[in-house]
């Protein structure tokens, strides 16, 4: 038997593409206007599609730009090795945040301008308190289970805190000022958050 669809059928879930669709036009226009300015009208507009697309899929727009915000800055994930000391965890980070300048580069301004509309709408700040919680917590499982038995500069619940803020930090400050945070600056960091751990 075969697994093709029927003839005349897309493949894929029509759901999916049309969610997908609908992100790339937040996306592209978010990173045009910023979170504020973009409306589902325009959205809707640069997606080729109705607002009722945009409402079959999402309650409204705050969960639209929240699905955006999640896929178009996903977590930074270092290449982790079991058995891997904590110092060598903290240069695969540094690597890992260096390696993902050039795409998080180009949704910066999104991001920011994400950021700037969460603080000033409630129902967004929480739900993004919430997702960033989520990761925190997994976060702090992961460390529990991975480095166990290794001497970390604090406890998990605020390392996980410390590293997310120290990626997003010297980030953004390199596509603010990047020639006053060069690549040595950003292993500089992780190395003596490393040190910390062993003094």
């Amino acid at each position: 038997m075969s697994d093709a669809p029927p003839r005349g059928r897309p493949k894929g879930d029509k759901r999916v593409r049309t969610r997908a669709a609908l992100m790339d036009a937040a996306l592209s226009l978010t990173r045009e206007k910023g979170f504020e300015e973009t409306t589902l009208k325009d959205v809707a507009e640069r997606a080729g599609m109705t607002t009722g697309a945009i409402y079959g899929n999402f309650r409204n727009r705050d969960e639209l730009f929240m699905a955006l915000a999640e896929r178009q800055w996903a977590a930074i994930r270092p290449r982790y090795s079991p058995g891997m000391d904590f110092r060598a965890l903290m240069r695969a980070t540094a690597e890992a945040a260096i390696a993902a300048l050039p795409e998080r580069r180009e949704g910066a301004v999104g991001a920011l301008t994400f950021r700037a509309y969460a603080l000033r709408h409630e129902e967004v700040r929480a739900r993004f308190r919430d997702a960033m919680a989520a990761g925190y917590a997994g976060g702090v499982v992961w460390f529990g289970q991975e480095m166990a038995g290794e001497d970390l500069p604090m406890p998990a619940e605020h390392l996980v805190v410390v590293i997310n803020a120290l990626i997003e930090g010297l980030v953004f400050q390199r596509f603010l000022t990047p020639e006053l945070v060069p690549d040595a600056a950003i292993f500089a960091a992780f190395e003596a958050l490393a040190g910390a751990a062993n003094a």
